[in-house]
């Protein structure tokens, strides 16, 4: 990082938030589905360019034998969809991925266009992160928590009524 900075340059990253303990039954199986608005909430955060749960990407090259979350009397055997089936939390970790990209405010010369449309060579001045990734992580945090916080409260408020037994693995 100390290299990168000294040169005026930046990169990208790679940020993965987990949640442990959430419960099953968060969510929906169409609209208001968890893994859709943990995706919209990471996605609102500046400089994000992608977002994954579970797997994500990487499922591509898995087949349905590889790739599903069989569960015995001992519990899931795998988290490929990082804790989420069908838009609903199963009980396991809840595991999303977001891709932030290299800041472009860099002090390393690039072209751009002046007010009367002609091409000028700029430097950005000011403060300069080599990578924001760094301080991504606790707005990410904070993002997934407001999100299942939102979830259960809807999930207490919609089944106050309803006694079930949830397994515990």
């Amino acid at each position: 990082m100390r290299a990168l900075k000294k040169e005026g340059d930046s990169i990208g990253a790679k940020v993965t938030v987990v949640a442990s303990g959430v419960p099953a039954g968060l969510g929906e199986p169409v609209f208001d589905r968890l893994d859709a608005d943990i995706a919209h909430a990471l996605m609102s955060i500046n400089a994000v360019k992608g977002v994954e749960i579970g797997e994500g990407f990487n499922v591509v090259a898995l087949r349905g034998s590889q790739n599903r979350d069989e569960i015995t009397a001992q519990g899931f055997q795998s988290n490929h969809a990082g804790g989420i089936l069908g838009g609903i939390s199963s009980g396991q970790h809840i595991v999303a991925h977001m891709a932030l990209k290299p800041t472009s405010s860099i002090t390393v010369p690039g072209r751009t266009i002046n007010r009367a449309g002609e091409e000028v060579e700029m430097i950005t001045k000011g403060r300069h992160d080599p990578c924001v990734g760094i301080r991504a992580v606790p707005i990410a945090e904070a993002m997934l928590a407001i999100v299942l916080m939102d979830h259960l409260l809807r999930h207490r408020a919609q089944n106050a009524d309803v006694k079930t037994e949830i397994p515990r693995w």
